[in-house]
């Protein structure tokens, strides 16, 4: 899993990079196998102003899906990505689970159609 982490607004530190990382590679390590890349786009909304205007947007590509894309805003950018990624790693979750049961042929339509051509 490719990560990309871009910051806007602000200077990005070793320290909230590494944050990044390490959130998105606990939470999302269920379904790694199946993404191709993860862009994580930081951003201070409101500039020295202040107030609820740490954003995170995570963009997660998945194999032969479309995109998984949530964004939390915060006034702590660190409470920001905690969430953002813990939505993230939810959606794909359940967005694999969704293609699962859809690619899956229903039990028994295999036996029915081979009954069939007899």
């Amino acid at each position: 899993m490719q990560i990309a982490i871009q910051a806007r607004g602000f200077s990005l530190t070793a320290a909230i990079e590494s944050h990044v990382r390490r959130r998105l590679d606990f939470t999302l390590a269920r379904g790694a196998s199946r993404m191709r890349r993860v862009d994580v786009r930081l951003s201070d909304l409101n500039g020295p102003r202040g107030g609820v205007d740490k954003r995170c947007l995570i963009e997660v590509r998945l194999d032969g899906l479309p995109p998984v894309v949530v964004e939390d805003v915060q006034s702590d950018l660190y409470t920001a990505i905690d969430r953002a990624a813990g939505r993230a790693a939810r959606t794909v979750v359940r967005r694999l689970a969704l293609n699962n049961s859809r690619r899956r042929p229903e039990a028994g339509s295999l036996t029915r159609h081979w009954l069939n051509e007899l």
